[in-house]
């Protein structure tokens, strides 16, 4: 799943790659990719990109005050082209929408949004507001905004690698991060965000900061296309369930639910324990 990192990163690229084209098509290829019908994809023919930016995990494209928002959801992503035919998409199939631009000197570019499997979730909102969209309005503070504070956010009794995960409280972490920020802060995903003491907070502080800033800094630059990859060869821990961990030699554990799983590492977070199934699968939703 793309996370605030490659997000970020995808929306900087994105930036430059769409900064005064003009929008000459939006066709979806799925009756589910699109949540909203008011404004019609239609009113964005022939106005102009003026920004994207980020929230969470959502990519907000600013077409002169109308706002295309995508979420890409667990399996969704973006595929640029920069020459598209005249020929319309077929609905159906991993294609669920695409955006032509018209530069005025040449044939269209664009992007694909593109979803594998049969599960879908990827969403797209034409707005005129940004925070018409659901998840956007319920949004935590995002950790890497000047002035974002984890400390009061931990006073709840809840299991920490839940607590990061809540799109509610904190804006932008998943799975992958969670686990590479516990990781760094030498914590137990099941730990309970308000008994951690004085230290456990300060290294979880420093580890949200340093894990994505680095992740952001890694990705920046890097064309969509290369994203995925280059986040999988970062993580520490996250997928790496049965390997050898770099800090400490141990062997990397993980736990798993019915639709979802976490890596850790038992030497450096647990104490040597192992986890245990405890939990349902409500636990990582």
């Amino acid at each position: 799943m793309p996370e605030m990192p490659e997000v970020e990163a995808l929306v900087r690229w994105l930036g430059e790659k769409l900064d005064g084209a003009v929008v000459a098509d939006i066709e979806p290829a799925s009756f589910a990719v699109l949540k909203t019908y008011d404004p019609p994809v239609s009113a964005f023919a022939g106005l102009t990109v003026s920004a994207v930016r980020r929230h969470g995990k959502f990519i907000d494209i600013d077409v002169d005050g109308l706002h295309l928002v995508i979420h890409l959801a667990k399996a969704g992503w973006l595929r640029w082209s920069d020459h598209f035919g005249d020929k319309r998409i077929k609905m159906g199939g991993p294609l669920a929408l695409r955006l032509r631009v018209d530069r005025g000197d040449g044939p269209h570019e664009g992007f694909d949004l593109t979803e594998a499997g049969t599960r879908k979730g990827l969403a797209v909102y034409a707005v005129r507001d940004p925070h018409e969209v659901p998840g956007i309005e319920r949004l935590g503070p995002d950790p890497l905004e000047p002035g974002f504070d984890l400390r009061p956010l931990l006073q709840r009794r809840m299991q920490v690698k839940r607590l990061l995960r809540d799109q509610s409280i904190i804006a932008g972490i998943g799975n992958a991060y969670s686990d590479e920020i516990l990781h760094a802060a030498r914590l137990s995903p099941f730990a309970i965000a308000e008994k951690l003491d004085e230290d456990e907070v300060g290294r979880l502080e420093s580890a949200v900061t340093s894990v994505l800033t680095e992740a952001v800094a890694a990705a920046d630059g890097k064309p969509a296309s290369d994203l995925k990859d280059a986040k999988r060869e970062r993580m520490r821990v996250h997928g790496r369930a049965g390997e050898t961990c770099d800090v400490c030699g141990g062997t990397i554990a993980e736990v798993v639910f019915a639709d979802s799983s976490l890596q850790y590492c038992p030497t450096c977070q647990t104490g040597g324990v192992l986890l245990k199934d405890r939990t349902t699968s409500k636990f990582l939703k």
